[in-house]
């Protein structure tokens, strides 16, 4: 028989850098700021709406497109928040979780040989869904300390093959929140290679400081060309719902469609209608979700500066980055292969989520969006670093 082997477009990508820095963590019971995801439980009114709709039966599949309230919801907190007229019945597609929602988008948009335009670090799914459609990632870096655009680099990631870009904001890893002169730069070259703009927005309510997210369908003629997708799971803290969506023209939500029945189908039945009450919450509950954030970001900021690392203040999402040169550190890959038993605490090295690894060769990821009392031992070990 034929040895099974994975396609050569897919073997860059083996175990995620999360699994194992995870496994390390478990093997020191170190504290794991690797991965992002948070340890408490969503708003009591999303649970109890989800055990509300698997004990009234919705546990079959939905439908394709996604049950109709949650549909609306999405909708109507695109028009509340951002004032966007999306269309519920033609407009919305929802998806399992924003990882689908990007697969589904790039595997319909794109054809091999085509360009796929994004910044780095990038979420690490974004490199291997290029990969699967058998397009071509061109990146442009987000250099340490303030991951401003370069726009001579972006322009150069430009050609007349670029088929869409893909803009992550506010940014993981980095903690970026792009603005209005940067997203105007990233629209006036897609408008100039006339490409779509796919943007990832889980972070939205996540942002800190007083920085705005701007989706960019909400700019000046650009509705027309962006696909933008989001999800429940960080804002509501329940990332293993996997309740993402999208919403853009009709007729990219349904070639999005067409290739999403052929993923799962459908997913998180009961879930949806879930986050469907999660969307219709007050303001008070996003206002004190970015505020209790914005607190453990800057606890953990401090612990890590405590530590004799250079840190970066993140304007939004989970993750902090931090560099370690001051204390000596000349490859964050082997660093973070060593903190477990160094201090007790875990990170990622932003090297897994770049081409270009000279760039961030000393520079490690660590999220904040734990309980308090984990935070507060995270930088009780963190201090040890600098004796």
């Amino acid at each position: 028989m034929p040895t099974p082997e994975v396609i050569a477009r897919m073997r860059p990508f083996g175990e995620t850098i999360f699994a194992e820095m995870t496994q390390r963590a478990l093997r020191v019971n170190a504290v794991n700021l690797g991965q992002g995801f948070p340890d408490t439980d969503g708003p009591r009114e999303i649970l109890d709406a989800a055990i509300a709709a698997i004990n009234s039966g919705r546990n079959q599949y939905p439908p394709a497109i996604g049950v109709p309230e949650l549909r609306e919801a999405i909708a109507q907190h695109q028009k509340r928040f951002y004032d966007l007229d999306v269309d519920a019945d033609t407009e919305v597609l929802v998806t399992a979780g924003a990882t689908e929602a990007i697969a589904a988008v790039v595997l319909a948009l794109c054809e091999p040989g085509d360009e796929v335009v994004t910044f780095e670090p990038y979420y690490d799914s974004y490199a291997a869904t290029i990969a699967l459609a058998g397009a071509q990632r061109r990146t442009s870096v987000l250099r340490f300390p303030d991951f401003a655009i370069d726009e001579a680099s972006l322009r150069a990631a430009f050609s007349d093959r670029t088929r869409l870009v893909l803009l992550n904001t506010p940014h993981n890893p980095t903690g970026k929140v792009f603005t209005r002169a940067e997203l105007d730069l990233v629209c006036e070259l897609a408008r100039e290679h006339d490409a779509w703009v796919v943007t990832d927005e889980v972070y939205e309510h996540l942002v800190f400081d007083g920085a705005q997210h701007i989706p960019v369908a909400s700019m000046p003629g650009m509705a027309e060309r962006t696909i933008t997708i989001s999800s429940g799971g960080k804002t509501f803290s329940t990332t293993g719902w996997k309740v993402g969506w999208l919403h853009g023209p009709a007729e990219v939500v349904d070639a999005a469609r067409a290739v999403k029945q052929f993923l799962t189908f459908v997913a998180s039945g009961p879930f949806q209608p879930a986050i469907a009450t999660g969307l219709t919450l007050g303001d008070d509950f996003y206002r004190d979700l970015a505020g209790s954030l914005q607190a453990k970001r800057d606890l953990l900021c401090e612990g890590l500066t405590a530590g004799g690392l250079q840190v970066t203040r993140p304007s939004g999402t989970y993750f902090v980055i931090a560099d370690a040169t001051p204390l000596g550190v000349t490859d964050a890959v082997d660093f973070c292969r060593r903190m477990p038993e160094l201090c007790g605490v875990v990170g990622v090295p932003v090297s897994a989520f770049c081409d270009d690894k000279d760039a961030v060769r000393t520079l490690v990821r660590f999220a904040f969006c734990k309980q308090d009392h984990v935070l507060h031992e995270a930088v009780r070990r963190l201090a040890t670093l600098a004796v």
